[in-house]
């Protein structure tokens, strides 16, 4: 029997959002979640979905119990929290490289950082331009 392989996965707002929201990606999402290793989320990625959450709460587009169980959904998953912030140098290189928003940048520059450490790392994203950069970086999940 085939020993399943371990990921070391960075996600970004679009993944994390997919595996707590049912949407066109959450198949995707959930299977990624569901695999053996360690799947990391940073403390930019932490707000956006919890700005997103917030927003859903504020407009009051779904109930208080569903924004529970998605604000329990962020805390418990699979994701560890992570403390990190992209060196000057990769944020400077990547930012010349490729005509990316700042958060997407942001997280490109972090994950690329972690790889350092990591070199099995790779960063999971259903944004299109984000994926295009993290492929052309040998970052890109499968």
């Amino acid at each position: 029997m085939k020993t399943p392989k371990l990921v070391a996965v960075y996600w970004d707002p679009t993944c994390v959002l997919s595996a707590i929201f049912q949407d066109s990606n959450s198949e995707k999402a959930l299977s990624m979640s569901g695999r053996k290793g360690v799947h990391f989320f940073s403390t930019l990625c932490y707000a956006q979905v919890c700005s997103v959450l917030t927003r859903i709460q504020k407009e009051k587009k779904l109930t208080e119990v569903l924004i529970d169980v998605a604000f329990a959904t962020l805390k418990t998953g699979p994701w560890r929290r992570l403390n990190i912030w992209p060196e000057w140098t990769i944020l400077i290189a990547l930012s010349e490289k490729f005509s990316l928003n700042a958060s997407n940048l942001w997280h490109l520059a972090s994950a690329k950082t972690l790889q350092k450490q990591l070199p099995e790392l790779t960063l999971f994203t259903f944004d299109e331009e984000l994926k295009k950069a993290a492929q052309e970086e040998d970052l890109l999940s499968s």
